[in-house]
């Protein structure tokens, strides 16, 4: 793994190194178990990684092997929450257009939606992006964010306003 452009400390990188040469197979093992998807396992355990790089400051050598387990499973499950997002838009727009047959292109548009949903959410400004994703895949509430973010539970509605305007625009479909 590469860590990203910057200067490092030698300590810094000699602990990340021994992190990860500790707990990568094990953290690996860990989401194609729950997977059982061997490249999405690589996929969530560089996410794992990239994550603990930067909370590296935060990070308290007796509980960092619990640390990377928690932040795989949230990986996790973030996923398949995503993946049922997805599908329930799927269901509602196959029960809309009266289809009950998959047509040989619905991976295809499956393909597509994805695109264009990541594609949505990109455009989506920072500060409101930030607060929609910790609400919706966080599952946060606006006074969690409020503290976490050091603003307002108005400023949070407003910025949610604002992410949810952007999504309607974009797909014509209440998220």
């Amino acid at each position: 793994m590469t860590l990203p452009k910057g200067n490092y400390t030698a300590e810094e990188i000699e602990w990340f190194r021994r992190i990860f040469d500790e707990f990568y197979e094990s953290i690996r093992h860990f989401a194609y178990y729950k997977t059982g998807d061997v490249d999405l396992s690589d996929d969530i355990v560089q996410e794992v990684f990239l994550k603990i790089w930067d909370m590296r400051k935060k990070v308290n050598d007796e509980t960092v092997k619990s640390l990377l387990y928690t932040i795989a499973g949230n990986i996790i499950k973030n996923h398949y929450k995503h993946l049922k997002v997805v599908y329930n838009f799927q269901s509602q727009t196959k029960a809309a257009s009266g289809s009950t047959a998959e047509s040989a292109d619905e991976p295809i548009r499956i393909e597509q939606f994805n695109q264009q949903l990541q594609d949505a959410i990109a455009s989506i400004p920072e500060g409101p992006r930030e607060v929609f994703l910790m609400s919706r895949i966080d599952e946060l509430s606006y006074q969690e964010i409020a503290e976490r973010l050091g603003l307002s539970v108005k400023a949070i509605e407003k910025r949610m306003s604002v992410a949810l305007k952007v999504l309607r625009d974009k797909f014509g479909y209440k998220i």
